[in-house]
C-alpha cells in the first residue's frame, strides 16, 4: 500500500468514526459536515471528497460501525452450543453496546432514517450483519433439538434481532422493564434446554406432537 493510499484510508476511517461519535454525542439534528469534521479532526471538505455527501458518509458509517460490532462477537456466536449460551452472549452484547453508547447511536440512526433517505437501508443492512450470524448459530444449535425441523431459522433470527433492538430502545424509558424482558428470554432458553435433556423416546413424542400441530398437516 502506497503512503498516499494509507493516508486516504486513515482519513476515511477518521471520518467514519467521527460520524458515529457525532451521532452518538450530538444527535442526528446536529450532525453535519462541519460537526463530523470537527469530531474527526479533519478539514470539512474531506467529507465531500471521500464520500460525496453527508448522507453517503452516514450510510457508510452505519455499515462500518455494525461491522466493527459484529466482528467483536463473531467467534462467540459461532461457537455457542445451546440456546441458553446464545442468549447469554446476546445479553453480553446488549451490556457492551449500551456501555459503549451504541444503544443511543441506534436510536439516532432510526430517528434519522425518517429524514435521511439513505439511513433506513443502511441501518437495515447493518442489522442484517447481526441476523446472518444469529441465523447461523440458530441453525447449528436447533439441529440438535426437537425443534430444528419446525423453526424458520432466518425468521427467528430476525425476530431475535428485532427483540433486542426493541429492548435496547425500551431501556431508555424503563430500565427495569427491559431487564425483565431479557430475563424472560433467558427463561425460554432454560425451557428449551430442559427439552433438550429429555430422552430419545420423549423427544420423539415432542416431534410427533409438533408435526401434528404444524399448519396444513
Amino acid at each position: 500500500m502506497s503512503p498516499e493510499t494509507a493516508k486516504s484510508l486513515e482519513t476515511k476511517n477518521k471520518l467514519l468514526e467521527g460520524a458515529l461519535r457525532t451521532l452518538t454525542e450530538q444527535g442526528i439534528a446536529k450532525t453535519s459536515a462541519r460537526t463530523i469534521a470537527a469530531t474527526a479532526g479533519v478539514n470539512q471538505a474531506l467529507v465531500f471528497y471521500h464520500f460525496g455527501s453527508v448522507d453517503e458518509l452516514l450510510s457508510a458509517a452505519c455499515h462500518y460501525g455494525a461491522e466493527q460490532a459484529v466482528a467483536r462477537f463473531r467467534l462467540r456466536l459461532a461457537t455457542a452450543t445451546s440456546l441458553a449460551e446464545l442468549l447469554a452472549v446476546g445479553r453480553e452484547i446488549h451490556e457492551q453496546e449500551r456501555a459503549g453508547g451504541h444503544v443511543a447511536l441506534l436510536g439516532q440512526l432510526l430517528a434519522g432514517a425518517q429524514t435521511h433517505a439513505g439511513l433506513g437501508p443502511a441501518t437495515a443492512a447493518g442489522l442484517d450483519l447481526w441476523i446472518t450470524e444469529i441465523e447461523g448459530a440458530l441453525i447449528r444449535i436447533l439441529a440438535a433439538t426437537p425443534f430444528g425441523e419446525f423453526v424458520d431459522a432466518r425468521g427467528l433470527a430476525r425476530a431475535v434481532a428485532a427483540s433486542f433492538v426493541g429492548i435496547e430502545l425500551y431501556e431508555g424509558v424503563d430500565e427495569d422493564g427491559a431487564r425483565a424482558a431479557l430475563d424472560a428470554l433467558e427463561q425460554l432458553g432454560a425451557l428449551v434446554a430442559a427439552l433438550e435433556d429429555l430422552g430419545p423416546v420423549a423427544q420423539r413424542a415432542v416431534r410427533h406432537r409438533l408435526r401434528r400441530a404444524r399448519p396444513g398437516v
